[in-house]
């Protein structure tokens, strides 16, 4: 990876939607040779996608949880049906394995309201097997960044 590749990486991460002329101008080459360069990015997947970020208070989700789980039994079966429950649920934003932490996962979920989120994390409860569980409820939003720094 050169500095062009880091370039169109910055850019594609501000505004996938530019015109791949305008893209080309920017980080200094013709659009052949950019379009090409992409399309190499794509293929190694270090461009993972292409999506459209939505505002999720602007469609109704007020709510941002950190809910914290401890679990006693981490074996492969055990794991195998979480990841299957977690993946149910679109509303379930992002899932981390932690290590230096009195919880064993992270998930970061949405709700339209707390009646909403503590009707779906008592269907957690009686879907997940857990030893320990903690909601903290995010008060403001100070940083979301979606770019990785290249």
């Amino acid at each position: 990876m050169d500095d062009i590749d880091r370039k169109l990486l910055t850019l594609l991460q501000v505004n996938a939607d530019l015109p791949l002329s305008e893209i080309a101008k920017r980080v200094g080459i013709s659009s052949t040779p950019c379009w090409n360069r992409i399309k190499k990015l794509e293929e190694q997947g270090v461009i993972k996608y292409k999506v459209s970020l939505v505002d999720k208070e602007k469609v109704g989700y007020a709510v941002t949880v950190f809910l914290s789980i401890s679990v006693s039994n981490h074996n492969l079966d055990w794991f195998a049906e979480f990841e299957k429950v977690v993946m149910r649920y679109n509303n379930i934003l992002e899932v981390h394995r932690l290590t230096g932490s009195s919880a064993d996962y992270l998930l970061k979920i949405i709700a339209k309201s707390i009646e909403e989120y503590d009707a779906f994390q008592q269907q957690l409860i009686s879907e997940i097997q857990f030893t320990g569980m903690s909601s903290s409820i995010s008060l403001k939003e100070v940083k979301n960044s979606k770019q990785i720094p290249v």
